[in-house]
């Protein structure tokens, strides 16, 4: 799994970090029970603090796409799927673009309820 930071972004690295291993899962690169590298070697080869990628990967939990266990470390959860990661990545594109355009979590809410509906 190739993981890759861009300092100069305005998309805090922690998010970028959850982006790599969200992308590998649903592009299929990276398969439920695999192993992600521990915190502190990605921390090390990336050149940023070691929590900056535990906040990384806390997101890909909060998700249900990985799992962290205390001496197994970060492992793709069992239900993650391509699918299911790929529309995080869509839902996390749209909620950037409803917040640059100004729109409320309300007003995003409601497009989103709206087409869900098909009203």
């Amino acid at each position: 799994m190739l993981f890759k930071v861009d300092p100069t972004s305005t998309v805090p690295l922690g998010d970028q970090i959850a982006a790599c291993v969200r992308r590998a899962v649903a592009d299929g690169a990276a398969a439920p029970g695999e192993r992600l590298p521990a915190a502190r070697v990605l921390a090390e080869s990336l050149g940023v603090n070691v929590h900056t990628v535990l906040r990384g990967y806390q997101r890909l939990r909060e998700e249900g796409l990985i799992e962290l266990r205390r001496g197994r470390g970060a492992v793709v959860a069992p239900g993650a799927s391509p699918h299911r990661a790929r529309l995080l990545e869509l839902v996390r594109e749209v909620a950037g673009e409803a917040r640059g355009l100004g729109m409320t979590e309300d007003e995003l809410l409601t497009l989103v309820r709206t087409e869900f509906t098909g009203g």
